[in-house]
């Protein structure tokens, strides 16, 4: 019987060799997939506290955000991104967090509101993508766990085709905007006041 996802990212994830793994490698453990699989692959790392992952990847998922815009196919990963390393533990742990999101998107996960979920161009996912791209990239510290939530449950709701799972990602993607406008007005103002206690 054909392995499922899950099975076969934890066996690539015990597989790992190296001290050190690139998101090519991440990307072939992973399979051949489309806009969902590559927005999952790209949002994890930023889930995991991995220093200096956030701006490499924030600008391949906004890459991959005009792509989906443009109504354009997945593509390969900019030759940047796809360079990045990271140390195996932490490719091994992002491994297994995507076999346990894709095991848990399988008991639930369904086609439905096919229109939400193609991703496609113009689309409102395009647009969230591309706005929580940007999130990811700002030095906020623990600024992308929201950011990047958001995209994987988007990214599931693509690979799924379930419209239902992208709507969630969709009003997560808000909520993590609200929060980052928060933190950076909150920032601003300490900010300004330190400056004006300068002056």
């Amino acid at each position: 019987m054909k392995p499922s996802m899950s099975e076969r990212l934890m066996d690539a994830a015990t597989g790992l060799q190296g001290d050190r793994v690139t998101m090519r490698a991440l990307v072939q453990a992973h399979g051949p997939g489309a806009h969902g699989a590559l927005l999952l692959l790209l949002a994890a790392p930023c889930v995991l506290p991995v220093p200096g992952v956030g701006t490499a990847l924030g600008l391949g998922t906004l890459a991959l955000a005009v792509a989906m815009w443009k109504g354009h196919a997945a593509t390969c990963l900019p030759s940047r991104v796809a360079e990045l390393e990271l140390p195996r533990q932490w490719a091994q742990r992002v491994l297994v967090m995507l076999a346990s999101a894709y095991a848990v998107a399988g008991r639930h996960a369904r086609a439905r509101a096919s229109d939400l979920a193609s991703g496609g161009r113009r689309s409102a996912a395009s647009v969230a993508v591309g706005a929580m791209a940007l999130v990811v990239v700002l030095p906020i510290p623990f600024g992308n766990l929201l950011p990047a939530v958001a995209l994987m449950v988007i990214g599931l709701g693509l690979a799924f085709r379930d419209g239902v799972v992208v709507l969630a990602g969709l009003l997560l993607s808000g909520v993590a905007m609200a929060v980052t406008i928060g933190l950076l007005l909150l920032a601003w103002h300490w900010g300004g006041g330190l400056i004006l206690g300068w002056i």
